[in-house]
């Protein structure tokens, strides 16, 4: 039986590479004590290397880029017609929810990936209601 795999959301990734951020200290335990593979996909490559180069600049979103594109530090998987489809469904049918259109599209991905859990520092996931968020609160 293949590892189960972990989708790791852009707030988490961020957390792991700016020291200054509020979740640095979690996300560092956690990923220390984590065995599971990880996976992202390729919107949330977007979110977090315009994220790290906002506040870390060019050269350190290109560096961590550069492990995300070798999958050095996950796998990464495109997001799919089908998956943007299911997305936009999502996106439409939870008004009242605060969930960004990339978050849509990694819940559309980790149905499809079968994936229950997901390291992440916001609330996204629990309100969907299908995942995990890992590290818990």
């Amino acid at each position: 039986m293949p590892p189960i795999l972990l989708f790791v959301d852009t707030r988490a990734w961020y957390a792991l590479l700016d020291r200054r951020d509020q979740n640095h200290a979690a996300a560092t335990h956690f990923v220390q004590h984590v065995t599971a593979p990880f996976v992202t996909s390729t919107y949330i490559l977007d979110e977090t290397l315009t994220l790290v180069k906002r506040h870390m600049g060019h050269a350190a979103a290109t560096r961590f880029g550069q492990r995300l594109w070798s999958e050095e530090v996950a796998r990464l998987v495109r997001v799919s017609p089908e998956d943007e489809a299911l997305a936009w469904n999502i996106f439409t049918r939870y008004a009242d929810k605060g969930f960004s259109y990339t978050d849509c599209t990694s819940f559309a991905l980790m149905e499809r990936l079968h994936l229950d859990s997901a390291f992440a520092f916001d609330a996204h996931c629990e309100q969907y209601g299908r995942f995990i968020r890992l590290p818990s609160a």
